[in-house]
């Protein structure tokens, strides 16, 4: 397979304002594709697009070769960890991991509680009861442990401390490492996809400004950093939409 995500014209509209329009990208397989744009720019809506959460106004998607969602077999290869880390507080961790196994026919459970073993996380613990880099790694692992082709996060360690968003990252790069799978990673905070991707996408005004390699994209703007860069195309885009708008 040769994208993961594939995407064409693809636009969502609420009453009379496009969240994203125009939309046009092919992620390939096997990368670690870093989504980025301020806040509004549209990035929730492609991803939520992406694993079937939300239906098209315009366009199409294509996830894995189908459309998002399309079986449970489908839903079984795509792992999705949304902005705020979400688990169920009143469950412990052991119930989570059950939860996991029961609606998985892929999940590894040896995977999980080792994982949960190294971060040192009580199983008999009630979610409710965990800090929010806790919860974050909670729900890291049980979109691991599905063993998914496409893993998908969306801003996982916006509310995370510096401390805990390092050990999020760090635990994210090894999982990819172990686990051979594809990512797309959302974030504002451009240090973190520094670290963690190797492909990017910049949005901005709820349209792909640029979408390739980094090492191409760097390439192609002599001098600058990855952040410079980034900033580059955002400046871009709210150049057009402002010329767009006179």
């Amino acid at each position: 397979m040769s994208a993961v995500v594939e995407a064409r014209g693809l636009g969502k509209r609420y009453r009379d304002r496009w969240a994203l329009m125009e939309c046009t990208l092919s992620i390939p397989a096997g990368r670690v594709a870093g989504l980025v744009g301020p806040n509004g720019a549209g990035k929730s809506t492609l991803l939520q697009l992406a694993v079937g959460l939300l239906a098209p106004t315009a366009g199409t998607v294509e996830v894995l070769g189908r459309r998002p969602g399309a079986d449970r077999a489908h839903l079984a290869r795509v792992g999705f960890v949304a902005q705020d880390a979400p688990v169920y507080s009143t469950l412990t961790i052991a119930e989570h991991l059950r939860l996991g196994a029961r609606l998985n026919p892929g999940w590894d459970a040896g995977y999980a509680k080792r994982r949960v073993d190294r971060l040192g996380l009580d199983p008999g613990l009630r979610a409710g009861r965990l800090s929010g880099g806790q919860r974050a790694q909670l729900a890291l692992t049980l979109a691991v442990g599905k063993r998914p082709d496409l893993l998908v996060l969306d801003e996982p360690a916006a509310s995370l401390d510096p401390l805990a968003r390092h050990d999020f990252l760090r635990d994210l790069a090894e999982s990819v490492t172990d686990r051979e799978m594809s990512v797309v990673l959302s974030s504002h905070v451009v240090s973190d996809l520094a670290r963690s991707c190797d492909y990017l996408i910049v949005l901005s005004t709820a349209r792909v400004q640029a979408a390739g390699p980094v090492t191409a994209l760097l390439a192609g703007h002599p001098g600058l950093d990855l952040e410079e860069l980034v900033l580059t195309y955002l400046g871009q885009g709210r150049d057009n939409d402002t010329e767009a708008a006179r």
